[in-house]
């Protein structure tokens, strides 16, 4: 690696706090230089917590000469402003998912950093894990014969703040724009990026945002794949794949955290197998493909962006045509 990257974060996120930037600050590839929060008070808490700067506004961060890459953990809702924002600053950014709520929008931010020659890229950590490899090579290698179908299921219990942004429509909550965006990508990992919604269900179930909610999608030659996901649900986080022999199955498919060693479950006529995977750190496997991306490819997830937009648009439009 050439040289060390300056960042800052915009925006004070429990996630952030909890993990990311401390995985930040572990890579090797990108100096923390300041924390910026609307609340200065905020700011200083978590600059004080990993040894940076505090900044009383977003603006003041983005117009510091010191800093190249933004980390932007905001509300989807306001994530087109700021990302906007960041592109006209000059900055590189990487943002947490979802990338924006609508594909008009997407288009708009990807031609900003096209014409400005900055990566934008969306913070999804699983397809960088080891165990999306493994599963990719033995379905590639005939394990479970052709791939005939695929489900996944992302969901977990209320939390108990009543103010938890993923219930508030106006900073961009709802089940699909989060949980419902893992499960999308899955499907276009394992099935192509051109799929069509053949049905949405969105339900809210009395809140405001989607809560509990069900997609069926189809690739060109007929494969299917069925997702479910929401905020009100025993917990689940997986992916499955039936072929036309057998049938591969990811426990922790989504959020296999460092340290971790997912299980994946391999069903064959003759029984099941279940298989024991090495841990692995998919933060520093995407910090590491953002920085290269920054400095060799500026536009290497783009298409991916696009693409994933665009079906959550189609999902939205979808649903509506049956509300």
């Amino acid at each position: 690696m050439s040289r060390i990257l300056p960042i800052g974060v915009l925006g004070c996120s429990a996630f952030a706090k909890r993990s990311f930037i401390q995985e930040l600050k572990n890579s090797g590839l990108f100096e923390l230089k300041a924390i910026a929060s609307r609340s200065i008070s905020k700011a200083e808490a978590y600059a004080q917590q990993f040894n940076c700067d505090a900044v009383g506004s977003y603006e003041d961060l983005l117009q510091r000469t010191d800093i190249e890459v933004v980390y932007m953990p905001l509300p989807i809702g306001i994530h087109t402003e700021w990302l906007m924002k960041a592109l006209q600053a000059g900055k590189h950014v990487l943002v947490e998912k979802s990338f924006t709520s609508n594909i008009t929008d997407t288009k708009a931010i990807l031609a900003l950093a096209k014409e400005k020659s900055l990566c934008v890229f969306e913070n999804f950590m699983f397809p960088f894990h080891s165990q999306m490899t493994y599963v990719q090579n033995e379905l590639a290698n005939g394990t479970i014969g052709q791939l005939q179908a695929v489900r996944s299921s992302f969901g977990f219990p209320m939390f108990d703040a009543a103010d938890n942004i993923r219930y508030k429509k106006e900073l961009g909550g709802g089940a699909l724009l989060d949980a419902g965006a893992y499960t999308l990508l899955a499907a276009q990992l394992f099935l192509g990026k051109r799929l069509q919604v053949v049905g949405a269900v969105l339900n809210n179930d009395g809140h405001e945002v989607d809560f509990n909610d069900h997609v069926l999608l189809q690739n060109e030659e007929g494969i299917c794949a069925q997702l479910s996901f929401g905020f009100n649900h025993f917990y689940q986080n997986n992916i499955e794949l039936w072929g036309t022999t057998g049938k591969m199955v990811m426990k922790r498919a989504f959020t296999a955290a460092p340290g971790f060693a997912p299980t994946v479950e391999i069903e064959k006529p003759d029984g099941i197998t279940s298989l024991q995977l090495p841990a692995d750190n998919h933060f520093q496997k995407l910090l590491q493909q953002f920085y290269r991306s920054i400095l060799e490819q500026p536009d290497w997830q783009f298409a991916q962006i696009e693409a994933q937009s665009a079906l959550i648009s189609a999902v939205f439009e979808k649903a509506n045509q049956h509300s």
